[in-house]
């Protein structure tokens, strides 16, 4: 479980980063200081994903191996419940 709110975090912080980067990247060009931010955070949704895929390519591993884990762990378990049913 850590280390899904780890990745997340990370995702969360890298999404506001983004989100503070585009705006400011956008203050500088557009000269009157009123932004939309639907674009923005758009913008800083797309970048941020992409920038997660090569980042944060460590943390999503450790989280795909506990969720395989857990996965196996509750197929064996559940085989051997079918298992013992089977013998009654």
């Amino acid at each position: 479980m850590k280390e899904f709110f780890v990745y997340t975090a990370l995702r969360v912080l890298l999404f506001i980063g983004m989100v503070g980067l585009v705006l400011g990247v956008w203050t500088l060009l557009d000269g009157d200081g009123r932004v939309n931010m639907i674009w923005p955070v758009v913008i800083a949704f797309a970048l941020s994903g992409v920038a997660s895929y090569f980042l944060l390519n460590r943390q999503r591993d450790a989280f795909a191996r506990k969720v395989e884990e857990r996965a196996a762990r509750a197929s064996a378990a559940f085989d051997e419940r079918r298992a013992r049913e089977d013998k009654e």
